[in-house]
């Protein structure tokens, strides 16, 4: 009978991971196919050096697709050089052909969309449009996509790592075997944030010239992972190793910014990519090499408060666990007194 019933929980244990597998993998076509299958424009925001009159025409022109707000030449351009606005159009009050100045480096999929929209817009008035490509991506930098592949690469090796230590050991590990695996993980962290920036950087020459910001940034984000895994890992034992995948791939890696950004991927997507260790990495790489650092201080205190809440859930919950097993530790040993006989 026993046999049985234990053949029996085995095969429901089987069947939940093969059901739980079967999730993640349909989750991840669903995510991914639904971000990239069919990119619009909408509510890019663009700065227009114009008349009121004419931002009225363009806005009309344009539809939702863009954001049009009027601005100073000089002011606009500066909100581009720190990455405020995907796009600048210049009117030219005495002729036709107006000039569009976008920064590709912030994302080229964005850049391309602006551009696509505008000159139609203008072509629809009669006008036309030249596009100058204010800060472009380095040229060993192809698309703009190495920094996308470098945070991916960062925090994967995180969660990897915290994932291997919580299946090679307890599952549910007590406190000082969770404040281990946290050490292990931060010194695992600088390795690969250093590793992962001089690979980009001087080995590769795909984003040069900023080597230490980006190891400080590649700790940081490798650490938020790792620290995140362990506790969930400490929350809910193996089945937290799938609720990170679920966090870090399937919804964090199509709503980074990677190939496509925000102004072109649906609402969803758009609206989580920001506030998950992804697009809060790839955000802060992007500002740190491209622009000069603008706008850095949100991204970092996202990814920064994932690595702190990481840190707290796990050591609070191994605490907690441990106030549980030492008093029934307790109470059996004092059980297996009382059954001693007394000499």
């Amino acid at each position: 009978m026993c046999i049985e019933e234990d053949v029996v929980d085995r095969t429901g244990r089987t069947l939940g991971l093969v059901l739980a597998v079967l999730g993640l993998q349909l989750g991840f076509v669903l995510s991914y196919v639904g971000a990239f299958h069919d990119p619009v424009p909408r509510e890019i925001p663009v700065q227009v050096v114009a008349p009121a009159a004419v931002l009225d025409r363009l806005a009309g022109g344009v539809g939702g697709t863009l954001e049009i707000t009027g601005a100073d030449e000089q002011a606009a351009r500066a909100d581009l050089a720190a990455d405020e606005t995907s796009g600048v159009l210049v009117v030219d009050s005495s002729g036709t052909r107006d000039t569009l100045l976008v920064a590709s480096a912030a994302g080229t999929s964005e850049a391309s969309a602006v551009e696509a929209v505008v000159t139609q817009a203008e072509a629809a008035q009669g006008r036309t449009v030249t596009v100058q490509d204010v800060v472009t991506p380095q040229a060993g930098d192809a698309r703009g996509l190495s920094g996308f592949y470098l945070v991916t690469g960062w925090i994967v090796g995180g969660y990897l790592l915290a994932a291997l230590l919580g299946l090679t050991g307890a599952a549910r590990p007590d406190l000082p075997t969770t404040a281990r695996r946290l050490g292990v993980a931060l010194g695992f962290a600088v390795l690969g944030g250093l590793g992962g920036a001089l690979i980009a950087g001087p080995i590769l020459g795909a984003l040069t010239g900023h080597t230490l910001a980006l190891w400080a940034l590649g700790t940081l984000l490798t650490f938020a992972a790792a620290a995140v895994t362990v506790a969930l890992s400490a929350l809910l034992g193996v089945v937290g190793i799938g609720v990170t995948i679920l966090l870090f791939v399937i919804l964090g890696n199509p709503s980074a910014g990677g190939a496509y950004q925000d102004g072109v991927l649906p609402a969803f997507w758009s609206t989580i990519g920001g506030w998950l260790p992804n697009g809060a990495g790839v955000d802060a790489l992007r500002r740190l090499v491209y622009f000069d650092g603008a706008g850095t201080t949100g991204p970092l205190l996202v990814a920064g408060a994932w690595a702190l809440g990481g840190v707290v859930v796990a050591l609070l919950t191994a605490w907690l666990r441990t106030r549980r097993e030492i008093p029934q530790g307790r109470h059996e040993a004092g059980h297996v007194r009382e059954l001693e006989p007394v000499a």
